[in-house]
């Protein structure tokens, strides 16, 4: 009685550790995570079943028949699945799991998630796998004090945030009668692109002057006056020259901060639905990105300031994707 209300509070709280440790909120979602015992989780496999049947049955025969070698060499094979539970949980305690920044794909690609996987030990790690949904990797050997990258490759069939979600490590490692895993929840996403439009290549907005577009500092050059226009920006002037009694003059620059375009929402045809109108600016912004004129775009609710480079042309593809989510 006395052993019996003693080990069950032991138990109880255990297996409550246990329950927590499997939930995948527990593991909480992050970049890197560390494989310790309340996180691996071991069962018998089919073969580890056949197995334990053909030991019993190894043992009646030779207590019933007084065989010594025969419980010899069944307590030699018991012994061998004893120990392998211990390197079953061994190659995957203490690895370390970590994701990578993932590449943006377009809706209808396929998303490349990579992780890796990291041996902090002196002792390699044989044929670890790594499952997530519908997804799974061959077996990987993690070498002693080195990493391994594993690429998992999944549909992205609609443009947004594609999360990886819940992922399971796994190991059957060495005979094959154990299995061991453990439950993560990677904090890791993919960007979907939407499609742009190929059909009909429909051809730029054309290019706003003056005030309308917003300049770029830093980025022209000047190259001289001319003779002041009606319409002239009034910071162009050069009042310095007219301080001096010559007429007015407006300053010329080089390059393309009073020339750009806007890619904008609203002058899109009202009959166009939303996935239409965001594959359409998508293949606007991907002609107007190579070319060396500033470029905005006007969304409901968000806007992104005209600029050049591939870096706009990032920003402004993310901002497609991320619409109305």
């Amino acid at each position: 009685m006395i052993a019996n209300f003693r080990l069950k509070p032991f138990f109880a709280n255990w297996l409550a550790s246990r329950r927590q440790a499997g939930q995948p909120t527990s593991m909480r979602e992050s970049r890197s995570f560390v494989f310790g015992w309340r996180e691996i989780f071991m069962l018998p496999t089919g073969h580890g079943f056949l197995f334990g049947v053909i030991l019993l049955l190894m043992l009646t025969g030779s207590v019933n028949y007084d065989l010594s070698l025969g419980l010899v060499l069944t307590f030699l094979l018991g012994a061998m699945g004893l120990v392998s539970i211990f390197h079953t949980y061994r190659n995957l305690a203490r690895l370390r799991l970590s994701v990578a920044r993932n590449p943006p794909v377009f809706a209808g690609g396929q998303a490349i998630f990579t992780l890796k996987v990291e041996n902090p030990d002196n002792l390699p790690r044989y044929n670890v796998t790594i499952h997530c949904g519908r997804q799974a990797s061959a077996g990987v050997d993690v070498p002693a004090f080195g990493a391994i990258d594993v690429p998992l490759a999944m549909p992205a069939p609609r443009r947004g945030v594609l999360k990886l979600g819940r992922c399971k490590l796994g190991t059957r490692f060495p005979l094959g009668l154990f299995k061991a895993w453990a439950n993560l929840v990677p904090d890791s996403y993919c960007l979907v692109y939407p499609n742009p439009e190929c059909e009909i290549r429909r051809p730029l907005p054309r290019a706003e002057t003056g005030d309308s577009v917003a300049r770029t500092s830093g980025n022209d050059d000047f190259a001289g006056l001319r003779s002041y226009q009606r319409g002239d920006a009034m910071r162009h002037v050069a009042w310095k020259a007219v301080a001096r009694g010559h007429p007015l003059m407006t300053k010329q620059f080089d390059g393309n901060a009073d020339l750009g375009v806007w890619l904008d929402w609203t002058e899109l045809p009202a009959s166009m639905d939303t996935e239409a109108r965001l594959s359409r600016l998508a293949r606007w912004v991907l002609d107007a990105g190579p070319g060396q004129k500033s470029f905005g775009l006007r969304l409901p609710g968000h806007t992104v300031p005209p600029a050049t480079g591939a870096a706009q042309q990032e920003r402004c593809l993310s901002a497609l994707a991320r619409f109305g989510q």
